[in-house]
């Protein structure tokens, strides 16, 4: 016991510092996802969050968020993943392939002033680079949660997050943490709570 201490602080040190090294350009850009997700649900519109693995889950965590609540009790706000019906994920995946798994979705669900989530790590799932492509043709507002370079998803959005690191498990905190801002935000403009 205690052997593996300082790779513990080590690792709290490092998912800090990635947070902390936010420029002031990225956090406008976040101020801008949770103003422009609150004004499209103001106008009747939802939020359509999708990625792979973590960022599933992560779509998932937010979505939750938003529909139930996250501090303070208000009106449930429209909100979905695209990775919590098995039998579209394993249809899509099927009859399309996995390429397709999001687009299918995206192309049945999404309508022009949504805002379409796509969260990856490396901004290069291709599943998700097509989601995107096919939210555009919906007309659908679209932000993209990454890592720092943006990857493919950097030339097919509306408003790119990307957090500055190249590290899976830092990319992924800060996903969450910003999710958790945005949806705070989003709190506040709609309900002035907070």
């Amino acid at each position: 016991m205690g052997s593996h201490l300082e790779q513990i602080r080590e690792q709290l040190r490092e998912s800090c510092r990635v947070k902390q090294s936010f420029s002031d350009d990225l956090l406008a850009r976040i101020e801008l996802f949770a103003v422009r997700a609150a004004e499209a649900l103001a106008a009747g519109r939802k939020l359509v969050l999708f990625g792979n693995g973590g960022s599933a889950a992560d779509a998932q965590h937010l979505a939750a968020e938003l529909v139930v609540r996250l501090q303070h009790d208000r009106p449930g706000l429209p909100a979905l993943a695209l990775t919590t019906n098995t039998s579209i994920l394993t249809a899509a995946s099927n009859d399309y392939g996995f390429e397709q798994v999001f687009s299918r979705q995206v192309e049945s669900l999404v309508e022009r002033g949504d805002v379409l989530v796509a969260i990856s790590t490396s901004g290069a799932s291709q599943n998700v680079v097509r989601g995107v492509e096919a939210g555009a043709r919906r007309g659908a507002f679209r932000v993209a949660l990454t890592g720092e370079t943006g990857g493919a998803l950097a030339d097919q959005v509306d408003l790119l997050v990307n957090v500055p690191s190249r590290d899976a498990q830092r990319i992924q905190e800060a996903h969450i943490t910003i999710g958790h801002i945005v949806c705070s935000l989003i709190e506040k403009i709609r309900f002035q709570k907070g």
